[in-house]
């Protein structure tokens, strides 16, 4: 990055520090939707050419005519240990009796409990993000998408709110348990997770190996990392990411504690606040608008004080061990070669812990490759699950098209 880039972060940095009127405290938003893409504050930012009216006008037409998130299914509710309640929705299928030799391992001749699919969203999304592959996969394999606390439709983290408990990795892999527990408490499991929900998934592991050993039989982590994420520079110059390093945990407290006015800078930069999503969110450079916009809509979803109340969670977070629950399992590992929340070099690590697992780096992919990839990471997806004898082989899984603009029916 350019010297004026790094002068163009420390400018961030200090509105944030200072959010006194409307136009700081817009600063400070834009910041934090770096952050809420997963990243540290401080990018600059192409000088935008187009009315901010007609921009607003296209952003409202997009967000009219794209049907990403749309999709629902059976709503239930389940209550984590200090009972914050978790929102979860429920895509059945006809149950299949069909005995695989795993499943007969599991249940023996007795018909088995369908398998059940579970995927845990990331960081600042919803279980929305996985729009693409529960297209995809519905009508082929049960699947259960839930939010993460503070996320979503979710309640907001009781422990947090009412005793002031910093949340953790383990504490989200403990929801993970709880939303099993109600939604697939019997039969198979796959665990797909990306990024935060990759993390989620491996406390899970940590904390439940029993649960693991004795009823998953497959796991996707898709763009996340067991650990070291204190050494991501988030593409910022040495200099840069020390800064922001410095200065970021002073900045998002205080963020917290003015949420309201940073709400309202976040809205009123929406433009600067839209480039930042995009070039976190993405590596490719004609990505559909719609879903573009679709991954902003998401993001601005999350407060700014559940934004701040996770950042810290990331810097203790460890799972490295935890990954040898999955030794003797289907792993799929994928990451897009241009994410710069959770590089690649964090899944190639993973995949280094699991020599038998299959490791996909998707070019021309950034941290929310399951939206900008969705054919790679749904066809990926569909082997994994033939592979653990979730769905039989042959069966037909589409729906997932390409996010491209540019890209041709077919």
């Amino acid at each position: 990055m350019s010297e004026s880039s790094a002068e163009a972060a420390a400018s961030v940095v200090s509105a944030a520090g200072n959010a006194g009127n409307w136009r700081k405290a817009g600063l400070a938003g834009a910041a934090i939707g770096v952050i809420a893409a997963g990243a540290a504050a401080g990018v600059a930012i192409e000088r935008l050419t187009v009315g901010r009216g007609m921009r607003r006008k296209a952003r409202l037409a997009l967000d009219s005519a794209g049907p990403y998130g749309a999709l629902r299914g059976m709503p239930g509710t389940a209550t984590a240990d200090d009972g914050t309640e978790l929102y979860y929705e429920v895509d059945d299928v006809e149950q299949d009796t069909t005995l695989t030799p795993r499943r007969r391992r599991l249940f023996g001749r007795k018909a088995p409990a369908p398998v059940t699919v579970v995927f845990s969203h990331g960081y600042c999304l919803s279980q929305d993000s996985w729009h693409f592959q529960r297209a995809a996969l519905r009508g082929v394999v049960r699947t259960v998408h839930w939010d993460q606390r503070s996320h979503g439709r979710s309640g907001r983290g009781v422990a947090q709110t009412r005793d002031g408990v910093p949340v953790d990795i383990d504490q989200l892999g403990r929801d993970l348990k709880a939303v099993i527990d109600a939604a697939a408490p019997e039969g198979p499991l796959v665990l797909v997770g990306h990024s935060m929900g990759g993390m989620t998934v491996m406390a899970l592991a940590d904390q439940y190996p029993d649960l693991v050993r004795e009823r998953v039989v497959g796991v996707a982590l898709v763009g996340t990392s067991s650990g070291n994420l204190g050494e991501v520079n988030f593409g910022l110059p040495v200099a840069g990411v020390n800064a922001v390093r410095r200065v970021l945990p002073g900045i998002l407290k205080a963020m917290g504690q003015q949420a309201e006015l940073v709400e309202r800078g976040r809205r009123a930069t929406a433009d600067l606040f839209a480039g930042i999503v995009k070039r976190y969110s993405f590596a490719t450079r004609d990505i559909d608008p719609a879903v573009a916009r679709f991954a902003e809509r998401l993001i601005e979803g999350t407060p700014i004080d559940v934004v701040a109340e996770f950042y810290p969670a990331f810097a203790d977070h460890d799972k490295t061990e935890a990954l040898a629950s999955f030794d003797e399992l289907p792993v799929l590992v994928l990451a897009g070669v241009k994410d710069l929340v959770t590089p690649s070099e964090h899944s190639e690590a993973i995949a280094d812990l699991l020599p038998d697992a299959e490791l996909v780096l998707v070019p021309d992919a950034g941290h929310l490759v399951m939206l900008e990839h969705p054919e790679v990471v749904t066809d990926r997806l569909a082997d994994l699950l033939t592979r653990a004898g979730a769905v039989p082989a042959g069966a037909t899984v589409g729906g997932y098209g390409s996010t491209s603009s540019t890209a041709q029916p077919g």
